[in-house]
C-alpha cells in the first residue's frame, strides 16, 4: 500500500516557476500510475497531468506547454515542472498514486497525498 508526499510548493509571482515533488515509499511505486490533481477554493478538484508506468503522459489543456510531468523510478519520485505561473494555476496540487492509464486517460485510486499549497500572485 503506497503512501505518498507532496512538497515543493510556495508563493511565486506570475511567471515565475516551481516543481512539485511526489514521493512514494512503497517499493511498487514504479508500476504505478501517477496523476496530479488540483483544488482551488470554490472549484472542483481537477486532474492536471498524469503519467504511466512507462512514461506515457497526459494533460489539461490548460497547462499544456506550461507543465511537465515526469519520473525517476530510482528516487520513486514523480515531479511535475510547472512554467509560466499564473494566477489561475493557485491551488492545493495532490499527488494520486495507483489508478489506471488506458486510452491516454488517468482514473484515480483511493491513494492520495496530503497535498502542497501553490499560490501564484499577479
Amino acid at each position: 500500500q503506497v503512501q505518498l508526499v507532496e512538497s515543493g510548493g510556495g508563493l511565486v509571482q506570475a511567471g515565475g516557476s516551481l516543481r512539485l515533488s511526489c514521493a512514494g515509499s512503497d517499493s511498487t511505486f514504479s508500476s504505478n500510475a501517477i496523476g496530479w490533481y488540483r483544488q482551488a477554493p470554490g472549484k472542483q478538484r481537477e486532474l492536471v497531468a498524469a503519467i504511466s508506468s512507462r512514461g506515457s503522459t497526459n494533460y489539461v489543456d490548460s497547462v499544456k506547454g506550461r507543465f511537465t510531468i515526469s519520473r525517476d523510478n530510482a528516487k520513486n519520485t514523480v515531479y511535475l515542472q510547472m512554467n509560466s505561473l499564473k494566477p489561475e494555476d493557485t491551488a492545493v496540487y495532490y499527488c494520486n498514486a495507483g489508478g489506471l492509464f488506458i486510452g491516454r486517460r488517468y482514473f484515480e485510486s483511493e491513494y492520495w497525498g496530503q497535498g502542497t499549497q501553490v499560490t501564484v500572485s499577479s
